[in-house]
């Protein structure tokens, strides 16, 4: 059986595992979400890229797009933390059949480089392209850039994907993608301030030999990514798969969170919250990864002017204090999926439980309040303005967010990572989702529209005040409609155990 054979009955595996997969009906209403969400970044590309084409066919200068593009694969890169996995599930079926693990590995790193997601930047590059010729710009100028966009998305692609391994692994590989970053947007900026590409724009023929020459380094560092991803994915999935872990020597200290032995059984669930962090690697890595952002976050809108915007203050403040809960009530319940059972032996335990999880996600919102203190006192920020975001995300958005405890009833793996089962959300799990992130920012929109900043800011606080007072009521409002689907849940949480 040849290789091309192989890859063909593995593709036509994956399709048919999509098909019989029991959750595909409620998945179809999430994937018609995010087609929808498709289209409207397919517009807005559409929209930057005759933008972007129309200034450089004023400027003669056609690789304009090629020198700008870095910044947008940023976003790119943060985006593709939201849906694409690493290629180690995919693997794990075909261990035990008489398939070359690396043939599967091959097959996932080619459908990453040839995606839709990855084909759906050609709304940007397409339209930057036409201008460019209606202009009067060089053919074969334009088919570089497009070509050269082309290969630098689908490297991004694959760095994210070596990115993402490498974070697993240890927190600390957070710096590479930081210190890339860093070096690239020095680059640019330095091509930019030393007017290489006024000088470049004086020739077309300079101009083609300098699209050109940026989209063979992009294809170079396409290849020199897929063939490192192709052995380090051979490495970690044994790694991963044999769970070969060392034993401590000998009982370390064990920390006993005693100052909570006041607050009962709440004081219990208050541990566990805490003790989850520090002992897995799944919630440990959420925990980082969102006090990392907030902090960068922070320090941008402290120290550059790149978020001046009124709105774009306002939308950033209010993610600073949403994100760590957004991030991790996405999936409330599911690390005690687990041991759900346990939790069903007593009355209430479901109830004391969630009102633990409600006041620890309440006292998490101070770390991100001391973290955005610089931007206080640079003045982007106001003392109301954060006291406001605060209470409406512990009242408005965290009543929206865990809504999502009454739906989800699949079981988070706490260390596998790499090889753990996808969560297939729901169309109603994903509407949630998307009313926690967007409702209190289109009531701030509003309130802003409607009254100056003060009021806006008072009356977001004084409704952020009522549902945070009022969450003893909605949490067994919560817990209530979850008994009536315990055994839905219960059914679903068994299934999806490791």
């Amino acid at each position: 059986m040849n290789r091309l054979h192989v890859y063909r009955l593995l593709r036509r595996n994956a399709k048919l595992a999509e098909k019989r997969h029991p959750a595909l009906e409620q998945s179809t209403v999430a994937k018609v979400m995010l087609y929808i969400g498709a289209g409207l970044m397919m517009i807005y590309l559409i929209f930057l890229g005759s933008i972007l084409g129309r200034v450089a066919a004023e400027e003669d200068m056609p690789v304009l797009l090629l020198v700008v593009l870095p910044f947008f694969l940023v976003l790119d890169f943060l985006f593709r933390f939201i849906g694409q996995q690493t290629p180690l599930v995919f693997v794990k079926p075909y261990l035990l059949m008489p398939v070359r693990a690396q043939h599967v590995i091959e097959l996932y790193l080619l459908n990453q480089v040839l995606s839709s997601y990855n084909l759906l930047w050609l709304s940007l590059l397409l339209p930057y392209a036409y201008v460019c010729l209606v202009a009067g710009i060089p053919f074969w100028s334009v088919v570089g850039v497009v070509v050269g966009g082309l290969l630098m998305v689908m490297a991004n692609a694959q760095w994210y994907l070596l990115v993402r391994t490498l974070v697993v692994r240890s927190v600390l590989w957070w710096a590479l993608p930081l210190v890339v970053a860093a070096v690239t947007a020095a680059a640019v900026y330095l091509i930019i301030d030393a007017d290489l590409l006024d000088a470049v724009a004086d020739s077309y023929a300079a101009d083609a030999v300098l699209i050109w020459v940026l989209a063979l380094l992009a294809l170079a560092a396409l290849a020199g990514l897929l063939l490192l991803n192709l052995r380090l994915q051979q490495r970690f999935i044994v790694q991963e798969l044999s769970r070969e872990e060392k034993k401590p020597a000998a009982m370390g200290h064990v920390t006993q969170l005693t100052f909570l032995n006041r607050f009962g059984l709440a004081g219990e669930y208050l541990k566990l919250e805490l003790k989850s962090i520090m002992r897995n690697k799944a919630i440990r890595g959420r925990v980082v990864m969102s006090l990392s952002l907030i902090v960068m976050l922070s320090l941008l809108i402290s120290y550059t002017n790149v978020y001046d915007g009124k709105m774009l203050l306002n939308f950033w403040c209010y993610y600073c204090f949403a994100l760590y809960g957004m991030t991790a009530l996405t999936k409330v319940m599911g690390p005690e999926g687990n041991y759900i059972d346990l939790l069903m032996t007593q009355r209430e335990n479901i109830l004391l439980l969630l009102r633990a999880k409600y006041y620890f996600h309440v006292a998490i919102l101070l770390v991100p309040l001391v973290i955005m203190l610089p931007a206080v006192i640079s003045g982007k920020f106001t003392v109301m303005m954060m006291l406001a975001y605060l209470l409406l995300t512990s009242g408005l958005g965290y009543l929206v967010m865990f809504q999502l405890a009454v739906y989800n009833k699949q079981t988070l793996p706490l260390d596998a990572k790499l090889t753990g089962k996808n969560n297939v959300e729901s169309g109603l799990q994903l509407i949630i989702e998307l009313v926690g992130m967007f409702l209190p920012l289109l009531l701030v929109g509003l309130t802003l529209l409607l009254t100056d900043d003060a009021t806006a800011y008072l009356i977001m606080a004084l409704l952020g005040l009522t549902l945070t007072l009022t969450h003893t009521w909605w949490l067994r409002n919560i817990y209530n409609r979850m008994m009536k689907r315990k055994y839905q849940n219960l059914e679903g949480f068994h299934a999806s155990r490791s």
